[in-house]
């Protein structure tokens, strides 16, 4: 979903420095094999960001990503051009970081010979910056200090505030919920050019794991976020798995479903495949790791029949 925070969230500091140490491992973009031409786009989730070995820069993609995998298993030629903190935009426009090009445009890969897609993306369009969810994260954490018990994330996001002529504390518009639905009609133009571009390829929109747990207590004194915000940010993900789903559905793509396989694996639990603030093995904060990236490839496999 999303890139470490490389400039301003000290929340994030110690995946970046974790990637960074990571990022001296080179790893080719082609692995050519018999068979068909397999290409993956998508962010941080789909490049394995912080999972050793890390190559392409700023992109902080692993040679263990579930797209790696999958490639490994199914043969033929295999592109990756995933990265991390893109954006759906980042499809067909270049990535940048500050000053930095990160990244060309991702459908770039997509030729007539392409035979399978994978893409995992959506996650980063509800930040507003680079950093993409990056960003979200750390004013989430950051209100968790100063309201410990209260819903401070989702207060700022939908606007929480206390009305007098309810006598309740209420919320508005929630812009995080907007900015999911504003995502769908991208997304959708993303996978027509995708089906234009390589009329005979089977396309795979590779939902978000499971990120944090059915019950948000779980989470109590485990991570830096409020037990009521655990709640509310499980509900945004599950709006974004929901949007991707559907629409794959509407434009001749397949959704594949990582929640399910990984659930009881998040952040909180006791055998995580997606790390938190501070990860337990290599990978970058609220991220999967290897077995959570090896976890993906296994539901892309299955919904390829392999």
């Amino acid at each position: 979903m999303l890139r470490p925070a490389l400039k301003r969230s000290s929340v994030l500091v110690s995946g970046v420095l974790l990637a960074a140490a990571l990022s001296g491992a080179t790893s080719p973009a082609h692995a050519a094999a018999a068979g068909g031409k397999y290409v993956a786009l998508g962010d941080s989730y789909a490049a394995g960001s912080g999972v050793p070995g890390q190559y392409a820069g700023l992109c902080l993609r692993s040679d263990r990503n579930y797209g790696h995998l999958v490639a490994a298993r199914i043969g033929g030629s295999y592109t990756d051009v995933t990265c991390g903190a893109a954006k759906v935009k980042a499809m067909t426009e270049a990535q940048w970081d500050g000053p930095f090009r990160v990244n060309d445009p991702q459908l770039n890969a997509v030729t007539a010979d392409t035979t399978l897609v994978t893409l995992g993306i959506g996650g980063n369009d509800l930040g507003t910056s680079d950093l993409g969810i990056a960003d979200v994260i750390a004013t989430c954490i950051a209100g968790a200090v100063v309201n410990p018990l209260g819903t401070p994330c989702k207060d700022h996001y939908a606007d929480g505030h206390w009305s007098w002529s309810q006598w309740a504390w209420v919320w508005g518009e929630d812009s995080l919920a907007k900015r999911v639905d504003g995502a769908a009609p991208q997304l959708a133009s993303v996978l027509q050019k995708i089906h234009a571009k390589a009329p005979n390829a089977r396309v795979l929109v590779v939902g978000y794991p499971s990120v944090l747990p059915e019950n948000e207590r779980d989470c109590f004194g485990r991570q830096p976020v409020t037990v009521g915000d655990v709640a509310y940010l499980r509900g945004v993900l599950g709006k974004v798995n929901t949007m991707l789903a559907a629409t794959a559905k509407a434009n001749g793509a397949t959704y594949v479903d990582t929640l399910t396989p990984t659930r009881g694996h998040d952040v909180c639990s006791d055998d995580r495949w997606v790390e938190g603030a501070l990860p337990g093995s290599p990978t970058v904060p609220f991220h999967p790791n290897a077995t959570g990236e090896a976890a993906m490839a296994g539901a892309v496999l299955k919904a390829l029949g392999r």
